[in-house]
């Protein structure tokens, strides 16, 4: 007797107003650096239809069926920070439960 787990999906806001506004930010290149980098089963780039990475304006919305963490976008999102040597300038912090 097999059951089947109830598919829960996770949304997940990243929200990059601000940061665009003044332009010092491109959301472009974050969504491109999000989707190289996503790993998913040790598999970068291989999401099927587990996970969607979608731009709308200024925020990135993530949205995913399998188990996926809100440490893990923030992870990466300072790693793209990092990367553009901005990590001293810009803070990452979660302003609600979901973003």
């Amino acid at each position: 007797k097999a059951t089947k787990k109830q598919v829960k999906v996770k949304k997940f806001l990243i929200d990059c107003t601000d940061p665009v506004d003044d332009d010092i930010f491109d959301i472009a290149s974050f969504e491109k650096f999000l989707n190289a980098k996503i790993k998913i089963d040790g598999r970068t780039g291989v999401f099927g239809d587990n996970l969607t990475i979608s731009r709308e304006g200024s925020s990135i919305h993530v949205t995913c069926k399998i188990k996926f963490s809100k440490r893990y976008l923030k992870y990466l999102t300072k790693k793209f920070l990092k990367k553009q040597m901005l990590r001293d300038y810009i803070r990452v912090i979660a302003r609600t439960h979901d973003s």
